[in-house]
C-alpha cells in the first residue's frame, strides 16, 4: 500500500473488507484537526455511502489492509 498522508485523506474512498449491515463503501468526509496546530492529525470521520452514517476512526486504521482497502472495490 502507498504511504498515506492524513492531510490528503479528505474525500478519499475506502472499502471495508468485512461489511456490516450493507455498509461496505465509505468516504472520508472530514479530517479532524487537533486543538493545537502543531500536533499531528489523529482521526478522521468516515461516512457510509449506503446509509450516510458517520463514525470517527483513527486515520492510521485505514492502513490495515485486513480491515480497509483503498478505493471502492
Amino acid at each position: 500500500m502507498n504511504p498515506l498522508n492524513p492531510k490528503k485523506l479528505l474525500l478519499t474512498k475506502w472499502t471495508a473488507v468485512t461489511p456490516v449491515a450493507k455498509q461496505k463503501h465509505f468516504l472520508v468526509s472530514r479530517v479532524i484537526q487537533p486543538e493545537v496546530a502543531s500536533d499531528p492529525v489523529v482521526s478522521v470521520e468516515i461516512e457510509a455511502v449506503f446509509s450516510k452514517a458517520t463514525q470517527v476512526i483513527a486515520w492510521r486504521d485505514l492502513q490495515n489492509e485486513g480491515v480497509w482497502r483503498q478505493g471502492w472495490v
